[in-house]
This record gives C-alpha cells, structure tokens and sequence, in this order.
C-alpha cells in the first residue's frame, strides 16, 4: 500500500471515529440527500475534522457536576495569559493508538506525542527499540498525516481575496486551535535533534509552524509547535533567535530563581508525576496537603513565566484514582492532562464520567 492510500485509509478511519460525521438531520432526509440530489451543494469544503470540538467546557455538563464544571470554566478562563488550550488533552505515547494522530485528532486532544530514534538517517517511531519497523517512522505517521489534514483545511479557493496563504489548524471549527507535537528524542540528542528538524520542513515549507524570530515578545502561533524533549538538547533551541521549535522545560526548575528559561524557548513545561507527588494515597485522587501545595507552588511558578504545564506517567489505576488526580490537576491549574485513554480523557467514554 502506497503513502497516499495509508494517508486515505487512515483519514476515513478518522472520520469513523468523529464525534459527528452523518449529517445532523433526519434518516428521511439523509436518504433524500444520499440518493435524489447527488450534488456537492450539501458537502462541506473542509469537513474532515467539521465535527471534532476541541472545547469540553461547551459540553452540557452532568447535572450533578455544576459545581466542578463552574470551577473548570473559572480555571480555564484565568490561566496562562494567552494561552490557546481548548480540551487540555495530551495523546502520551500517541504511537500506541490504532491510528496514530488520528485517534487523537477525532476526540480533540490538542497535544500527542512520538518517540523517535534514529537509525542510518531515518527517525522511527516506537517506545522502545523491539518495537520499531521500517514502515513506522517520524514522517509516515506524523508529518505526512499533519500535513494532509493541514491541507484539507486550508484548500485553495478563487474565494479568497488575499494572496496571503490561509493558515487554518486541524480544527475545522477551531481554526486558530494550534497542535503540540512533542517529539521525544530517545537516541543522542546532539545527533538526533538535527534530523527532526529537517523532518519538519514539509510542514516549515507551508507555512505551518509556530515560530520566533530575534524580535519575537511571544510566539507566532502556528497550526503545529513543535516542542522537544527526552534527549532534545536546550543547547540546539535555546540560542536560536530564529526558530521553529522548542524545548519541554523541566517543570521543578521553573520555581528556581536563577532558572533562565522563558516562554520563548519553553512554551510548555513537564515533569514525571511521581518524581514530584510520590504516591497518591486517597481512592479517590485527592491529594494531600503536601501534594497540593507543591501542585500550586509549580503551577504559579510556570503561570508567572506564561509557560504551561503538564505532568506525566500519573496513575492508571483504579479507574476512580485515574479520574480523580485528572480532576485534581485540572482544578489546580495544570493545562495539558497527560493520557494513556484519550477517549476517556475527552468524556466519551463511560468510564470517564466527564472525571
């Protein structure tokens, strides 16, 4: 099978996958339009991703949730300054999915992740080595797919009246919505990092990426930022005035005075969750007072540099402690929650219970 086909398949699985890809009318009517008109009046130039919200604060929440929903909309509402997360969902080791990016995509996740390794010049994908193949690589399941959806979404139309390229992202109805793709280097970094950035040209090349330059205040949002981490070395993003990517700061060190980092070089800051709160003992993902006053401690530490922040590896396990440290981090101002079931994370699955 060809990359275009692989891309194709994938897209129409996608679309399986969508929170709404039939028309929102009646059987009667969508037999109507199946097979009377059979004209293009009734099909959306950019549909792929028409029906995917991006927002879970516009989703009528439970009606025994209105207290926790008032207090998510008050988070979401007073965090970064600037900051552009919609459902604040990270796809942790997207690669695993059944369809890479895609999955993610159709529950609006608005962040995944790939782990790459480089061998003879070529980034593969995989969490470790036994698991890579040669089909399975940085630019087949990522760039190619990003690109093609980038593509679909901004299509070219005697309608526009500027000759400036649109630069609409992955969500159709969220167009300014921009995706993290954080690249995590598993092999040297010092020899890795330059091949990612010379995989990213194809969507460099269009336009697509969130970028500074030497008289950048803030980040020229994209439909893609591309943030490193693992092995991606700060001494190849740091010094650069002129960039398209960035670095996955070390969320402890943010509290640290003498730190220099600043959201032009780390728009997104992350640490291993039980690096910083050890186990959680309650079933329920409450945490202690210790535990959340290191949450706020590193939370406000972050907010203060405009940078976000997102934990990882929390725990999977009971579902109740699972959904409960999400709720826990959401309340407490963490802006991207790290998840293994996206479609739990997003609210679709009924194990999630909208946490």
């Amino acid at each position: 099978m060809g990359k275009t086909s692989i891309i194709a398949a994938a897209l129409a699985g996608c679309a399986a996958l969508a929170v709404a890809t039939a028309p929102d009318v009646s059987s009667t009517l969508q037999n109507i339009l199946a097979n009377t008109d059979k004209s293009d009046l009734y099909t959306y130039p950019t549909d792929l991703t028409r029906g995917i919200v991006p927002v879970s604060l516009h989703r009528n929440p439970s009606p025994t949730r209105h207290g926790l929903y008032d207090r998510l909309r008050e988070t979401m509402l007073t965090r970064v300054p600037n900051s552009t997360f919609q459902k604040g969902i990270h796809s942790h080791n997207d690669y695993w999915r059944d369809l890479p990016f895609y999955t993610a995509l159709s529950v609006g996740c608005v962040s995944i992740e790939a782990d790459v390794w480089l061998y003879n010049g070529t980034l593969h994908v995989g969490h470790e080595q036994s698991a890579l193949t040669n089909a399975r690589t940085f630019s087949s399941l990522y760039i190619e797919p990003i690109l093609s959806v980038l593509e679909r979404q901004n299509p070219k139309s005697p309608f526009l009246t500027s000759s400036i390229p649109t630069k609409n992202g992955v969500f159709d109805g969220y167009s300014s919505q921009t995706l993290y793709l954080f690249v995590d280097v598993k092999t040297d970094g010092e020899t890795t990092w330059p091949y990612v950035v010379k995989a990213l040209e194809p969507l460099r090349s269009a336009g697509y990426l969130s970028s500074i330059n030497e008289s950048s205040t803030s980040i020229i949002n994209g439909p893609v930022t591309v943030v490193g981490t693992g092995n991606t070395p700060l001494n190849q993003i740091q010094p650069i005035s002129n960039r398209d990517y960035f670095f996955d700061a070390f969320l402890p060190n943010l509290t640290l005075s003498d730190y220099n980092l600043t959201k032009l070089d780390s728009p997104i800051a992350s640490v291993d969750f039980a690096v910083v709160f050890g186990k959680v003992d309650s079933v329920d993902g409450t945490f202690n007072d210790t535990q959340l006053a290191t949450l706020n401690k590193q939370v406000a530490a972050a907010h203060a540099k405009g940078i976000a922040v997102r934990y990882w590896d929390q725990p999977a396990w009971p579902i109740t402690l699972r959904n409960g440290v999400w709720r826990t981090l959401w309340q407490g101002g963490a802006d991207l929650i790290n998840a293994d079931d996206v479609t739990a994370a997003a609210g679709f699955s009924d194990q999630s219970n909208y946490w």
